[in-house]
């Protein structure tokens, strides 16, 4: 049970809370034979199921029981508000399924944000829940026996970037506290994790979580023991001595198969409103997967056993026996037949796919453009169904990739993929085809940044890094949980950095997500734009609108940004919508308003429209055209990819209108005859030419095809590259490893993305030493030059990315001349309004600004505050000539304000 010394400060800590268990007297939990353990509850109790220590030990020290284990915590949960998507079941139904004969509850940790106002709410609901489940029988055993298990401590990680935790550990004291009262009235067990995982993280040198609230994994490992302790008062051994490997390696395999089936992938095509859709007139959706979900809990049973032998010494084959699960069921293709939809509206590719040198003659392309192929799945077949691009700071090509797509299929190999493609030569065509990161499920997006990459795999946003520089993943994080999996055409997608550090993701209707943070938790339903600082680990939701699928955002040189909303194929200039706003209201507008509205008791009346008249859809990635390799003519065009009705990269212009940004489509780009041509992603690359990802693909959508149509490809994809003849390409700077006087300087470059990735690369380097450089690059700036106020508000993004409040830069631009630094200087000020002075004041000042944009951007900071005050500084704003937009901003903010 005792540590050894060899492990430092961490075992020490570890004995010393062993020995403040000790003195319990008696076990919190008596396990029979045969029991069905569920855990429920939050992050914390999710998090037991992707790091296996606990379960590892509780099969080893009960080896004689047959116990089996089934997590059905969701990170977010509370003991009343457990929001999930449609048809998913209740946590009643859940329990029932899986047998439950004990149950531990992992709860306290959302709700003590609530503070002392929330605690004697949370005892009665907690006390409700406790009484209601000892009311049911799940496993036809009686009652099931109850443990209530307190969250755990916050811990101090000595980073100046986030909470400390001393006062949150003061209502996590308290909210443990409650718990354990609720458990004494109500009878059940009760186990404290703050107190010791206090002492611990108080002793031990070595960091145990992520983000001061949620564990890593020796975090986890730490805990497996204290939680053993906990419920049963009896040494467990230590894991790393024990050599269970073998045995964790089995509970990880049996997880694995419980997540897929009980978080499955694509619900709103299994049990939701889409089930009864890819119908072959046989089967539809639900039928065809619902089986897989049983095959998925016969292979789940059959882990059990060999977990059991396992546990007992007994020796098992290397591989499962799952030859007799249930059979799969096998749709027809409804390809060409009488209900394929995309055939008779004339939108169906060909199952006669032509090879890259043949679909290359079908492209169209405006005068002077030129396209070329940069690869192809017949060069590299791990090139198959390419879903998201970016360029590294080294200024090569990374793609994702889904042959998994749409859905993974069991006893199948799970191997969806991260790739980098290297052009040696620089002409325009890959040479190598590097597998960066495989295993990996529907990685619908992805973005460089912070010494690694954040990767979509609904519901998680994985945190890769290569620390020995081959080129190779060596380290896989689950930075962010919580996101639904109701479908994967809507999952996280369409990342990109905002310049002031943020890192900004779409996320679909049909989904219910909820996310745990330091500082609270966040919600979001239908359909949003989430934001996130890797640095504080500050989270929330940057744009709430009943979109139907959002799956285009970028940002323009002074950091207004658009949104582009796919099903529909609407695009939205985003600074009237990313106004505050409280769950689970949304702002009025957006293709899925009126149902969305019914749901909140909104108005379905009012639509806000499109930045520009949408002529067709669907569309998926947008860029906007920042190259001088481009002719000037279509410098600021807002580009977007449509990948069904016109199967084209269009083209916008965009202007000034008022305090509005507007615009109007002029030709497309690029359009291609070829009906397997699905432009799905767009970015421009460091030399200026435009990438363009090619998902090529006969079959796209759950709602026409059945998810298992046997003609759903699984080996195509292509990448193209535009350029313009007569130009010539960009000369990029050096950047990974360039001097940080040398960046800042390539912060004056015109290419956004250029300055993209510079700012990328400065977010990486030395808080101190960038702050005191750039202190100095201002110092040296000439300010007669054109570009002065811009390169003052670079630098005033690059303080703001390394979360240092710069009062006088900040001050300096709000007055700047030109009304565009004006009003990206109140941006910032929206994410500083609890580190500036007098941030009321600040704002008044701008709500009477000349420009009505710069007065929009005040208006909608303003809902980022509380009062009377803050009304009274909206209402001043109708003083001044207002427009649609100025006044859908103030109605949203004092929405807010007035609640």
């Amino acid at each position: 049970m005792i540590r050894h010394a060899h492990l430092g400060h961490f075992g020490i800590a570890m004995f010393a809370v062993w020995m403040s268990l000790a003195n319990c007297e008696a076990a919190t939990l008596e396990l029979e034979q045969g029991d069905h353990i569920c855990l429920v509850g939050n992050a914390l109790g999710e998090g037991l199921q992707h790091h296996n220590a606990w379960e590892t030990l509780l099969h080893h020290q009960f080896h004689d029981k047959q116990l089996t284990v089934r997590n059905l915590c969701f990170p977010g949960d509370e003991v009343v508000t457990r929001i999930r998507s449609m048809n998913f079941g209740t946590p009643e139904q859940h329990l029932k399924h899986s047998g439950a004969s004990v149950i531990l509850y992992f709860f306290g940790f959302n709700e003590s944000f609530a503070g002392e106002a929330g605690l004697a709410q949370f005892s009665e609901d907690l006390r409700g829940m406790v009484e209601n489940t000892l009311a049911e029988d799940f496993s036809g055993r009686g009652a099931p026996r109850i443990v209530l298990v307190s969250p755990i401590a916050f811990e101090n990680t000595g980073d100046r970037n986030l909470p400390t935790g001393e006062s949150e550990n003061v209502q996590l004291a308290a909210y443990s506290q409650a718990m354990e009262r609720v458990a004494k009235v109500a009878g059940v067990g009760f186990v404290d994790l703050f107190t010791p995982t206090k002492q611990l993280f108080a002793n031990t040198d070595t960091r145990l979580t992520l983000n001061g609230v949620h564990l890593n994994d020796a975090g986890y490992e730490a805990l497996a023991d204290i939680l053993m302790e906990g419920l049963f008062q009896t040494g467990s051994g230590d894991l790393a001595e024990l050599k269970l490997e073998r045995l964790q390696a089995e509970i990880d395999d049996k997880n694995f198969h419980w997540w897929h089936r009980y978080r499955a992938v694509n619900g709103y095509s299994i049990y939701g409103a889409r089930g009864s859709a890819g119908n072959d007139g046989t089967y539809n959706n639900t039928d065809v997967m619902e089986r897989e979900r049983a095959i998925l809990d016969q292979m789940t049973a059959i882990r059990d056993q060999r977990i059991w032998a396992l546990a007992s010494g007994e020796t098992v084959s290397e591989h499962a026996d799952d030859s007799q699960t249930l059979p799969f069921i096998e749709p027809r293709t409804n390809v060409g037949g009488p209900d394929d939809k995309q055939a008779k509206a004339g939108k169906l590719g060909t199952l006669d796919y032509l090879n890259a040198a043949e679909q290359q003659k079908l492209f169209k392309l405006a005068d002077g453009y030129q396209i070329q192929l940069v690869a192809s799945e017949e060069q590299f077949p791990e090139l198959a169904n390419p879903v998201a691009l970016d360029f590294d700071n080294q200024g090569r090509l990374w793609v994702a990739t889904m042959e998994s797509y749409p859905h993974w299929k069991p006893k199948s190999v799970l191997n969806d993929k991260l790739l980098i493609l290297e052009d040696n030569n620089q002409d325009g065509t890959a040479d190598v085809c590097k597998v960066f990161a495989d295993g990996l499920h529907q990685p619908t997006g992805f973005e460089i940044g912070r010494g690694g990459v954040f990767v979509a795999q609904q519901p998680d946003i994985l945190f890769l890094q290569d620390t020995d520089g081959d080129d190779q993943e060596d380290t896989r994080v689950r930075r962010l949980v919580g996101f639904d999996t109701a479908d994967s055409h809507h999952g996280i997608s369409a990342f990109t950095w905002g310049p002031g550090g943020n890192l900004y993701f779409n996320e679909g209707t049909f989904k219910f997500s909820q996310v745990e943070s330091p500082y609270g938790l966040t919600r979001l339903a239908e359909a949003g734009v989430w934001k996130y600082d890797p640095r504080t680990e500050k989270f929330g939701v940057h744009s709430s609108v009943a979109f139907a699928n959002p799956w285009g955002h970028v940002f323009d040189r002074w950091g207004q940004d658009f949104i582009a909303d796919a099903s529909p194929g609407f695009s939205y200039w985003a600074a009237p919508i990313s106004g505050h706003i409280e769950y689970p209201a949304k702002h009025p507008g957006g293709s899925q308003h009126r149902r969305v509205a019914e749901w909140t008791g909104g108005d379905p009346k009012f639509s806000l429209t499109t930045f520009y008249p949408k002529r067709t859809r669907p569309s998926a990635g947008a860029e906007l055209v920042s190259s001088s390799h481009f002719p000037p003519d279509v410098q600021g065009n807002f580009l977007l990819t449509n990948c069904i009705g016109d199967r084209a990269v269009l083209s916008h212009k965009v202007f000034d209108d008022g305090s509005a940004i507007k615009g109007e489509e002029v030709s497309p780009l690029v359009y291609c005859e070829d009906g397997n041509f699905r432009p799905v992603d767009v970015q421009f690359a460091p030399d200026g030419s435009l990438y363009i990802v090619d998902w090529h693909n006969a079959l796209i959508g759950h709602l026409q095809h059945n998810l298992r149509d046997p003609n759903r490809d699984h080996s195509h994809g292509r990448i193209w590259r535009v350029t313009y003849t007569g130009r010539p390409l960009v000369e990029v700077p050096q950047i990974e490893g360039a001097p940080i006087a040398s960046l800042l300087e390539g912060l004056k470059t015109y290419e956004d993305r250029i300055r993209y990735n510079v700012r990328r690369e400065l977010a990486n380097r030395d808080s101190d030493e960038v702050v005191a450089a750039t202190s100095k690059w201002i110092a040296g700036l000439d300010p007669q030059e054109a570009e002065y106020e811009h390169h003052l508000l670079e630098a005033l993004w690059a303080f703001q990315t390394q979360n240092v409040v710069n009062v006088e830069l900040l001050n300096k631009l709000l007055n700047a001349e030109d009304f565009r630094a004006r009003a990206a200087a109140v941006r910032v000020l929206s994410f500083w309004l609890d580190q500036v002075d007098n941030p009321l004041e600040l704002l008044r000042a701008r709500v009477a600004d000349a420009n009505p944009r710069v007065r929009l951007e005040a208006v909608r900071a303003l809902s980022f505050l509380q009062g009377d005050e803050a009304i009274e500084v909206a209402l001043d704003v109708l003083s001044y000539d207002m427009d649609e937009f100025l006044q859908y901003t103030l109605d949203e903010t004092m929405r807010v304000l007035e609640q």
